[in-house]
């Protein structure tokens, strides 16, 4: 009897032991039954073998935001770099007045013939610089002479540095520059860490996304790397033509961004920075018509009843006249660009004035406005304008 109990028993554990096995590959199958998770990469479209979830969820969200792996590099190209370099030199007079003379033996004898007042800047265009005995002097490209003991000056400036953008294609997201040093944070926001990486003026940078924290914008211009909005300046391209743009041709002026954007056959071509009036010196909204182009023009003027803002500019470049006298010309006299800093006009570097010149035709659009609403758009705030 026990003996029977024991096979028993012993037959049971072994029909235990061979079940065991069978329970173990059923238990692997119902979990392998489950989706994997997805690989880490971008899936445009909601997968169905595996579960986006991790690395990829979050390469599946940059990718809304118009960031792709690897990423895709901006369609853009610079202008010949040739354009950069005036035709002329150029002194820069920090004195107070300017006497002028008909010829040399008048300027080494002092018998001047006209004598320019103090003002807030002053740019002569030099073709010559002569060296005698009684002193140094610079002969004019207007003709007359100046003697380099009559005026504090420096000398000479010949180039402008900053270029502006050629569109190589049709960029997939939004792009702009930095204007002033920067390091990004990891996220929207002050709280955010800064990174260890420095973006320096003029750098060219694509944007994903905007947030707007604590009423300030953030812009993302990378993955975890997030910039206020002080230091960058976007490129807003336009998908159609502003109203009244009969020939799918216009130069856009954004105030608020302090960009301009060449377009032609509705498409942007041409990109950069530049630097319009400031307050309250604005340049006014609107849609006008180049009305005058001049490869070289003199400027001068003055706003304040005392003079002291005076100015005096010889042989302005690449002039394209387009409201009073508000123009778009290359600015030699300036090394920054994307705030506003004019009396008015449209101030561009010497290069991308020349790009924009060699472009543009008599009757083409030139569109002014301010997104933001801060510039003044009644007719009868402005005065003809300025440099």
């Amino acid at each position: 009897m026990k003996r029977g109990i024991l096979v028993i028993t012993t037959l049971l554990l072994l029909a235990g032991l061979l079940n065991k096995p069978a329970q173990a590959s059923k238990l692997q199958v119902e979990i392998n039954s489950d989706p994997p998770l997805c690989l880490p990469a971008a899936y445009p479209v909601e997968p169905v073998d595996c579960l986006p979830f991790g690395p990829s969820a979050y390469l599946t969200e940059m990718l809304r935001k118009g960031i792709s792996y690897p990423f895709r590099s901006l369609p853009v190209q610079h202008p010949d770099p040739a354009l950069q370099y005036a035709t002329d030199s150029f002194l820069s007079v920090t004195s107070g007045s300017i006497s002028m003379y008909t010829s040399l033996e008048d300027a080494i004898s002092g018998n001047p013939v006209q004598t320019l007042g103090p003002g807030l800047m002053k740019y002569l265009a030099i073709s010559q610089r002569v060296e005698r005995s009684e002193g140094i002097f610079y002969a004019l490209t207007s003709g007359l002479w100046v003697r380099a003991g009559d005026i504090d000056a420096s000398c000479c400036i010949r180039s402008g540095r900053y270029q502006g953008l050629l569109m190589a294609g049709k960029p997939s997201n939004s792009f702009g520059w930095i204007v002033d040093q920067v390091k990004p944070r990891t996220a929207p926001g002050y709280s955010a860490p800064e990174t260890n990486n420095v973006l320096y003026r003029e750098t060219i940078v694509q944007i994903y996304d905007i947030q707007t924290i604590d009423n300030t914008k953030w812009y993302m211009i990378g993955l975890d790397k997030w910039v206020e909005r002080r230091y960058i300046r976007q490129m807003e391209i336009l998908t159609s033509p502003p109203e009244g743009v009969d020939n799918g041709r216009w130069i856009d002026i954004n105030l608020y961004e302090q960009t301009l954007g060449v377009y032609e056959d509705g498409k942007l071509i041409f990109a950069t920075l530049v630097a319009t009036g400031v307050d309250p010196f604005f340049t006014k909204p609107g849609l006008f018509q180049i009305y005058d182009k001049l490869e070289k023009t003199n400027m001068s003027g003055s706003f304040e009843p005392d003079r002291s803002d005076y100015y005096y500019l010889e042989n302005v470049p690449h002039t394209l006249y387009y409201d009073e006298a508000r123009a778009i010309h290359g600015a030699y006299w300036r090394t920054l660009f994307g705030y506003p800093q004019s009396h008015g006009c449209i101030n561009l570097s010497i290069g991308d004035a020349a790009w924009v010149y060699n472009w543009a035709k008599l009757g083409d659009w030139v569109n002014v406005w301010d997104p933001s609403g801060e510039t003044p758009t009644d007719p009868d705030f402005y005065t003809p304008g300025g440099a």
